[in-house]
């Protein structure tokens, strides 16, 4: 019995002098990790604490911890509110638009663009597609307001060339989710690609060459080679956009916001500002706040544990 537990003992302590021999040849790495352990910690972790606040009646004079503990009572009044499944629904179908229509085109681009075999061509249309991504949204909506005017934008000037009634398609409610996503889609395929055009870069090339001599087509050098090879990739990304699904975009859609369009505009994080900062409501916007990040967690751990029985690609 002794015998075993000196020999535990000295495992033990070889085993973490062997660890602080780590630390000392690779001191540099660990020094790296100081900035972006620091950020994570301050921006990160310690605002979770925030989170107590969705259980409290919140009195900034009494603070966090000292405010009055109301349990789920936040939670309830949101659940019964009169527009809760409206926001619900618009936040649900607005991600999972923007992710259907905006989740194959940078695949899309990436594959075409590792097919093109003029390097300037390729370059020019690299910097066409990635440029948008550098456009503010700010920026992205004065576009649309010049371009949909009723009176002076091109569509409509356009229109009334030919005979065609101007067509006020910025006032309307229908025309709101198909502006956001294809605005999106535009602003960041260019960029979203370069992740599967690095993908792609680190095929062997010898498969291909293989391919050519067995007389595979194009296409199917994409669908047997170009495809599976980048499917991990794929799979990682479209699990993470799974994750952030109910993490609409919250600048855009409050600067799209107008009255005409509201009934399908109003998402959570827009409902969420108006209650928390307009209407002073800390306790029921962390509430809120606080479901939306619960709905996003279970998105992220169902999808992985699919992914992980269907194919071996996951995040854990």
């Amino acid at each position: 019995m002794k015998i075993n537990a000196m020999r535990n003992k000295r495992n033990s302590v070889r085993l973490r002098n062997r660890k602080l021999a780590e630390v000392r040849r690779n001191w540099q790495l660990y020094v790296l990790l100081i900035a972006p352990s620091t950020w994570l910690i301050i921006f990160r972790y310690l605002p979770m604490s925030g989170l107590a606040m969705a259980f409290e009646d919140y009195s900034i004079r009494k603070g966090v911890f000292g405010s009055e503990f109301v349990g789920f009572k936040y939670f309830e009044m949101f659940f019964n509110a009169p527009n809760f499944k409206t926001i619900f629904f618009n936040t649900i179908t607005l991600s999972l638009y923007a992710l259907v229509a905006g989740f194959p085109i940078p695949i899309i681009l990436a594959l075409a663009l590792n097919e093109c075999k003029n390097a300037r061509v390729k370059k020019f249309i690299q910097t066409v597609t990635f440029a948008p991504y550098f456009v503010s949204v700010v920026v992205l909506i004065a576009i649309f307001s010049q371009v949909f005017h009723e009176q002076f934008g091109i569509v409509n000037i356009f229109l009334k060339s030919i005979g065609v009634e101007p067509i006020n398609i910025l006032g309307k409610a229908s025309s709101f989710q198909h502006l956001y996503v294809w605005s999106g889609v535009w602003q960041s395929a260019g960029y979203s690609a370069i992740l599967y055009i690095a993908a792609l870069s680190s095929i062997d090339s010898e498969l291909k060459e293989a391919a050519t001599i067995d007389g595979a087509s194009r296409f199917q050098k994409i669908w047997h080679i170009d495809i599976p090879g980048i499917m991990p990739t794929i799979i990682i990304t479209l699990i993470l956009s799974f994750g952030s699904i109910m993490s609409v975009g919250f600048e855009k859609v409050l600067i799209m916001q107008t009255p005409a369009n509201l009934s399908v505009s109003e998402i959570i994080s827009t409902y969420v500002y108006k209650i928390g900062i307009e209407g002073v409501q800390y306790s029921y916007a962390a509430a809120i706040g606080a479901f939306n990040s619960t709905i996003n967690f279970v998105f992220i751990v169902v999808f992985n544990r699919i992914c992980k029985k269907v194919g071996e690609t996951s995040l854990w």
